[in-house]
């Protein structure tokens, strides 16, 4: 049966008072849906006999090979009975090859061997659930691995003993500061040091339009000529606009334009309680149309390069395929940055979106009016939680010590809110649904087809991508038939992205690339792995080649005019209003 249609007005409810006191401690994640997922697992697990029986041989046979690597590494040196996973750093230290740590290490890695192997292939159990119940399972265990705790990690004890336990002290007092900050809703120590507009955010520009939901930046062009048609970033509005713009030394936009590119960028509003109404249409329309026909007034009949960073490209492509029905050639070229279009395999993101987390989600936001993106972040924390989570507590709570504070760490806590309906008709329509990619996307009465783009495309994946996985961003070969030049490159979902050659911070970056001409034949993401080049540094190069290819001859660069929309005395400099709601 179809739901009813959501009502997006706030009103109160027991639930949604229930669901946000329970929030801080599920880290924003529906009970029901956790319960929903093991209650499957135990059910078929109680009704597989052959299960049960794989469960109990792989239980005796692991315990028997940890007896024996405790017998042989008594006697003197013997190689490992379990490995850990290839991102897995916790017992690399050599202090975990001696007596007794290699035993209790030993016994984790086996454990966790065979808590996967058990939650995993029980016959009738669906793909999501054996996904959420493993995914829950591997938390607890992290949780309760050895190197998270004194008594049982020789690293942290010789350093204890070392410092006469004031690493403890230290640690204590980091926890304390983080705690107060946690509840006094502060950001996180360091963050201070990075202001949008004082210490990151800093090229020179002006607010050139600006509506409710956006403001459009225009940067000075720093070069004599510049290619004609300009090139518009549209970042994700989940987080602040300027992670393409954070310090002078890895900011995409300095970069540019030190090419010869003019450059605009949509810097989008934190929404507020009296948002919650604002429709996934609304970031549409007043969102990146708004910002094409800015454009269009202030440069008429010149093509844009447009550029969309994570659901700014997913909004990007459903624009384009809007304009392509209607015969209309503003595009250039479109550049996607760690962008996905069919949404059927979203990684492990994937294991927060089903119907009990999205309802769980709608109860919350339809008394505030939005999802915070405090609210977020500890489903994103415990995606990673090795990084994240353990590694923290390792390094500041027990070694003491301070994590220094960076441009990207900074941005990264500066989110913003999601209005209830927009957050509401993005989860369903493109995640659940998957509307776009099965075209049922409605824009403007009419479902928009991806296979009607006809503009080339350069399409930019990272190899460790936990919000964008690249095999999810690879399936463009098959929603388009136009050109596609496709890249994976080494690092994650934001540190692939803002990759400049120009830095020393990641000297072993790496990317590989191939071009799929227009009409070209599909290849399945595996075999372009083996046929694609690999090369080392940044991709931005091979980037900023693409557009000259795709840009006319350069022109006199002239100084920034302004919209007609906009009042001459109202042309804020950057970064702008917006960015600095809180």
């Amino acid at each position: 049966m179809k739901k009813a249609t959501q009502d997006f007005t706030r009103k109160g409810s027991s639930d949604a008072v229930l669901h946000k006191a329970l929030a801080p401690f599920t880290h924003g994640i529906a009970l029901a849906s956790i319960v929903g997922a093991y209650l499957d697992w135990i059910s078929h697990a109680a009704a597989s006999p052959d299960k049960q029986r794989d469960m109990l041989e792989s239980g005796f046979s692991k315990l028997a090979a940890w007896g024996k690597y405790v017998h042989d590494s008594a006697s003197g040196k013997c190689s490992p009975c379990a490995q850990p996973q290839p991102h897995d750093k916790r017992f690399a230290n050599p202090a975990w090859a001696d007596m007794p740590f290699n035993w209790s290490s030993q016994a984790f890695l086996l454990t966790e061997q065979w808590w996967v192997e058990a939650m995993t292939n029980v016959p009738g159990v669906s793909n999501h659930h054996e996904d959420v119940a493993e995914f829950v399972t591997r938390q607890w265990l992290d949780m309760l691995s050895p190197s998270n705790f004194v008594a049982s990690n020789p690293e942290i004890l010789r350093y204890t003993f070392a410092t006469g336990g004031r690493n403890l002290i230290r640690g204590a007092i980091n926890w304390q500061q983080d705690v107060i900050n946690l509840l006094a809703q502060r950001k996180p120590r360091g963050t201070e040091a990075f202001i949008p507009g004082k210490t990151v955010a800093l090229t020179p520009g002006k607010v050139i339009y600006r509506n409710h939901l956006i403001e459009l930046i225009q940067y000075g062009s720093v070069t004599k000529e510049v290619y004609p048609e300009p090139v518009l970033i549209i970042p994700s509005w989940i987080m602040k606009y300027y992670i393409l713009d954070l310090s002078p030394h890895n900011s995409l936009v300095k970069y540019l334009l030190e090419h010869g590119h003019t450059v605009l960028m949509i810097s989008w509003n934190n929404p507020t309680k009296d948002d919650g109404a604002l429709s996934l249409n609304d970031y549409l329309e007043m969102g990146v149309m708004s910002a094409l026909e800015a454009i269009k007034k202030m440069a008429p009949h010149t093509q844009v390069h447009a550029v969309g960073y994570c659901l700014g490209g997913t909004l990007l492509a459903i624009i384009a395929a809007a304009l392509q029905r209607k015969r209309d050639d503003v595009l250039a070229s479109m550049t996607l940055l760690a962008s996905e279009l069919d949404f059927e395999e979203p990684g492990q993101l994937g294991l927060f979106i089903d119907e009990s987390q999205i309802a769980y989600l709608e109860t919350i936001m339809s008394t505030q009016g939005y999802l915070d993106g405090r609210q977020m972040a500890g489903a994103f924390a415990l995606i990673n939680s090795k990084d994240l989570v353990w590694s923290k507590l390792i390094h500041e709570y027990l070694m003491g010590a301070q994590t220094p504070m960076t441009d990207l760490r900074a941005w990264n806590a500066d989110a913003t809110r999601m209005p209830y309906r927009m957050h509401s008709e993005y989860l369903r329509k493109l995640y659940l649904n998957n509307d776009l990619a099965e075209g049922r996307f409605v824009v403007d009465g009419k479902p928009v087809a991806l296979k009607d783009l006809h503009v080339p495309i350069f399409a930019v994946s990272t190899e460790r991508d936990h919000v964008s996985p690249w095999r999810s961003v690879y399936k463009i070969h098959w929603l388009t038939d136009c050109e596609v030049t496709f890249v994976m490159t080494s690092g994650g979902h934001n540190v692939g992205i803002v990759n400049s050659p120009e830095e020393n911070e990641y000297p072993d970056s790496s990317y590989r690339t191939a071009l799929r001409a227009s009409g070209g034949d599909y290849l399945d993401p595996d075999s372009w792995l083996q046929a694609s080049e690999q090369r080392a540094g940044s991709w931005w190069p091979q980037w900023q080649s693409w557009l000259v290819k795709r840009s006319s001859q350069k022109v006199a660069a002239v100084p920034i005019s302004g919209n007609l929309a906009l009042p001459l005395a109202d042309l804020d400099d950057a970064p702008g209003r917006y960015v600095h709601i809180a």
